[in-house]
């Protein structure tokens, strides 16, 4: 399942890519669950990003690893591929994509997931959607 958003802003797309660091990434923590940050290494390949996710009623990790990134003339971008995974996420690839536009940048959140089932897939794409869409304002607020 994919998942592909993307949020108009006014700064450079340079400017932007380089603002993805361990104080952005807890801007965009959605409020439920509660992320707790165990590592950030950054977003260069080999870097390691571990969370714990809080439901309160029992905790599971999610560690993803930083397989590529590339800046160009016209666009930057990192992968995070999971490497634990939390039930029911069987496979999570999420490429943070920003592009240059005449009007500043685009932010690209890209997301390919499965659970190994594609009724389950489909059942937990509005959560998913709905955890990344929480994200529009806050990139908003930040890059104008």
């Amino acid at each position: 399942m994919q998942i592909h958003l993307k949020t108009e802003v006014r700064q450079n797309y340079k400017q932007v890519f380089d603002a993805f660091d361990e104080q952005l990434f807890r801007k965009l923590a959605p409020p439920y669950p509660k992320l707790k940050l165990l590592r950030f290494d950054g977003s260069e390949p080999g870097d390691v990003v571990e969370v714990e996710l809080q439901t309160g009623i029992k905790s599971f990790r999610w560690t993803s690893l930083i397989t590529e990134r590339t800046i160009t003339d016209t666009a930057a971008w990192f992968i995070d591929e999971g490497q634990i995974l939390p039930p029911p996420l069987k496979l999570w690839h999420h490429k943070h994509l920003v592009t240059a536009n005449q009007t500043g940048s685009t932010i690209h959140d890209i997301i390919t997931y499965t659970t190994g089932s594609k009724i389950m897939d489909l059942l937990i794409y509005p959560l998913m959607l709905a955890q990344f869409s929480m994200r529009k304002p806050v990139y908003r607020t930040i890059f104008g």
